[in-house]
């Protein structure tokens, strides 16, 4: 298990060598949003970081950031599945992007519903109390199916339609803990990261603050990596042990390893 963690990170430094153009999306997007935050004022103190943490443009860039993180996971997929191959990485392959279209699109609209959609209370006239707890029931349980989805998330990349959703949850049955400590090595150190440039930089000086501020988007660049590698070692491993290819049939049948 260590040695597959360790993969994740080793993975995620090979891409943003490879294609340094497709590493610096989010991380655009994220310097973007951090603009925007600077000229609002979130940086001057907690105080004003709360007033202005749901202004309009922020969340709109926000939701673009969202998106960013999505969209390098089609190529790092491929890049990880086909060893570091970088010619099939980027070769044109019409099944796999339209049905990481279908993906993405499909993630898309349930996080511009997650920010800008109606809250359970106006839905479904609901106290506060008890719209906090369906909120983190419906949480856990997105978490879950997001396990169970994993290997879904991985083989369309690949263009390998075959392996659906519900098939998805087949080979992931048995893996969840494992696929869960991926996930959680692969996010919780760099968000933590990520978190402490954020709120670290309020109250800083204004030379400070771009710093650690650009130092942030470099971070959330990575983050997109790491979440995308720790997806697909979960998948990997999980295809593995039910003896099932992440790849579709006219490629070879094999689950690469990228060391």
């Amino acid at each position: 298990m260590w040695r597959s963690i360790k993969q994740v990170y080793g993975g995620a430094a090979r891409f943003a060598r490879a294609a340094p153009l497709l590493f610096l999306v989010p991380v655009l997007i994220e310097l973007a949003q951090h603009i925007v935050e600077v000229q609002s004022g979130m940086y001057v103190s907690r105080d004003v970081a709360r007033a202005v943490a749901s202004d309009p443009v922020r969340m709109a860039f926000g939701f673009a950031k969202i998106l960013a993180l999505l969209l390098p996971g089609y190529w790092f997929v491929r890049f990880l599945a086909f060893e570091g191959d970088t010619r099939r990485m980027l070769s044109f392959d019409a099944r796999a992007l339209g049905l990481f279209a279908i993906q993405f699109v499909l993630a898309g609209s349930v996080q511009y519903l997650m920010l800008f959609g109606p809250s359970l209370s106006a839905l479904f006239g609901l106290d506060a109390r008890s719209a906090s707890v369906v909120t983190a029931v419906l949480a856990v349980a997105q978490s879950v199916l997001g396990i169970y989805l994993t290997a879904w998330f991985v083989a369309w990349p690949l263009g390998n339609a075959s392996l659906g959703p519900l098939r998805s949850c087949a080979v992931m049955a048995g893996s969840f803990w494992r696929a869960v400590v991926y996930l959680l090595a692969g996010v919780i150190p760099l968000m933590a990261l990520h978190y402490a440039l954020g709120l670290g930089a309020i109250g800083r000086p204004s030379a400070l603050v771009w710093v650690m501020l650009a130092l942030d988007a470099i971070v959330v660049g990575c983050l997109a990596l790491t979440m995308s590698a720790a997806k697909y070692v979960a998948a990997r491993d999980g295809a593995m042990r039910k003896q099932v290819s992440l790849l579709p049939e006219d490629q070879p049948q094999s689950v690469p390893s990228f060391q």
